[in-house]
């Protein structure tokens, strides 16, 4: 399985037509691609719009670009995934992507735009009421409204809205790289530190034109599949919590934090900050250190086996899980979602196999379901069973050599795209050069940018009460998104 996919490239190549780009675009979206990145970058005046379009069977990229001063042609409503990246653009740029169903804002990116001031969707009739949570909420959570539209219990609609901590993150990388931009990196989403870093440590090798060392590129897997173990127990433990089955709850509440410790066993930090940088990784293991890694790791994967499987033997958990918060195959498609809740949903994407390179060549895992809790859960019990055995593997042949490589300076008016497999999902980092070799845009899209609207989608003709259920089988991030 691979995390990640590397394309420098002569951005100049990609400019198209308007006409033909949108052409383009649409009849390439038609044949099975979906994108992973759409935006528009200030340029002389006016705009650049630029989409990147994955086609994961084939393991291949295409990026298009084109020239823009005024309204463009929306092509939301043939390919639904594409509905918050023009809503995005609408808000950065101003320009208006006619034929768009909604364009209310996503961020609240605009001069005088007041955080979660919008117009709302709203259903009326008979006894249809509205029931509104957040954006504060109890205990330690980070801010997010859900409005739910119903009859009774009935959810005719839930209408998600965030935007309240745009950090502006993107704008800082921008004239960079410089001694910050790494931890720019590190914090994009707290619970996905590796993930971010190491998919903004690939663009800039791909632009440097700098090669990883095998090594360096296997520890960098290692930290990946411990954030993963890490956040998938944490959350079947939770999910076990929403459930009130208290024994699967309680023990991978704890063993969580063992799979942390063996990260900052590595580098020092629980969550890795500091183990990645360009050209390779701060940190190396020695046979003292791999040993204990390999105790741990088997010791702690034994705990997690004998907590989770306690799940699927109890029939109150799974007469909860099953049927609960469905996402159709079709939907997910359609909307674009990745990661574990595209893969329950029976979406066949995975970076780490799709664009598979580094420690994860010949990855395979074949995941599918039902697109229910139960489901969602599920692919995550196999996915840790999977790091595991990743990490084991690699830990056993770990390759020699060095475990760091000198980046210098950026290749001119180019561009690089990197596409890692966070444990949330597909992470995508698209940078563009300017004249001076310097990041001229810097564009992050998250896998939470794609899920959100997939958790709005399963409580429709759901009940209000099983929302706490399908938001943690989800567990998606705000800030993530929000940047």
């Amino acid at each position: 399985m691979r995390t990640e996919h590397l394309s420098g490239f002569d951005f100049g190549a990609t400019d198209l037509d308007a006409g033909i780009f949108f052409e383009t675009a649409a009849s390439r979206l038609a044949a099975g691609g979906r994108a992973v990145a759409y935006f528009a970058i200030p340029e002389d005046g006016a705009f650049r719009l630029v989409m990147a379009v994955a086609f994961d069977r084939d393991g291949r990229l295409e990026v298009y670009s084109s020239a823009l001063a005024g309204p463009f042609r929306s092509l939301t409503p043939s390919f639904p995934q594409l509905h918050l990246f023009e809503r995005e653009i609408y808000e950065v740029s101003g320009l208006k992507p006619l034929g768009h169903p909604w364009l209310k804002p996503i961020r609240f990116n605009t001069p005088g735009a007041v955080p979660g001031v919008a117009e709302f969707f709203t259903v009326h009739g008979s006894q249809v009421h509205e029931v509104a949570v957040g954006p504060v909420h109890a205990g330690v959570i980070e801010p997010g409204h859900f409005r739910f539209q119903c009859h009774g219990e009935h959810v005719f609609h839930l209408e998600i809205m965030l935007g309240y901590q745009h950090r502006g993150v993107e704008k800082k990388f921008i004239g960079a790289p410089d001694a910050r931009s790494i931890h720019y990196a590190e914090t994009l989403a707290g619970d996905t530190t590796i993930g971010h870093t190491w998919a903004y440590c690939g663009a800039v090798e791909a632009l440097a034109g700098v090669n990883v060392s095998a090594r360096a590129q296997t520890l960098r897997g290692v930290m990946l599949e411990l954030e993963r173990l890490a956040n998938h127990t944490g959350d079947l433990g939770a999910l076990a919590g929403d459930v009130a089955y208290l024994p699967t709850s309680s023990f991978c509440g704890r063993l969580r934090g063992d799979f942390l410790n063996m990260t900052a066993l590595i580098c020092g930090n629980r969550f890795g900050r500091n183990m990645l940088k360009p050209g390779g990784v701060n940190f190396d293991l020695d046979y003292a250190l791999i040993k204990e890694l390999k105790l741990r790791l088997d010791n702690t994967y034994r705990d997690v086996e004998s907590a989770v499987s306690l799940l699927w033997e109890t029939s109150s958990v799974t007469d909860r899980f099953e049927g609960t918060g469905v996402l159709a195959k079709e939907a997910a498609e359609g909307l674009g979602i990745v990661g574990p809740a595209a893969r329950a949903s029976g979406v066949g994407l995975d970076t780490r196999r799709n664009f598979s390179c580094g420690p994860y060549e010949r990855f395979t895992m074949a995941v599918s379901g039902s697109g229910d809790v139960y489901s969602r859960a599920y692919v995550r019990w196999v996915e840790i069973q999977r790091s595991a055995e990743l990490i084991g593997g690699w830990l056993d042949a770990l390759p020699e050599g060095p475990v760091e490589a000198e980046c210098g300076e950026f290749k001119p008016d180019s561009a690089a795209v990197s596409l890692v497999e966070g444990w949330r999902g597909q992470i995508c980092h698209f940078a563009v050069t300017g004249p001076d070799g310097k990041f001229r845009h810097y564009k992050i899209v998250d896998p939470s940018f794609h899920n959100w609207q997939a958790l709005a989608m399963t409580l429709r003709n759901g009940e209000i009460s099983d929302f706490p259920l399908c938001n943690k089988s989800f567990n998606l991030s705000y800030c993530g998104r929000d940047l």
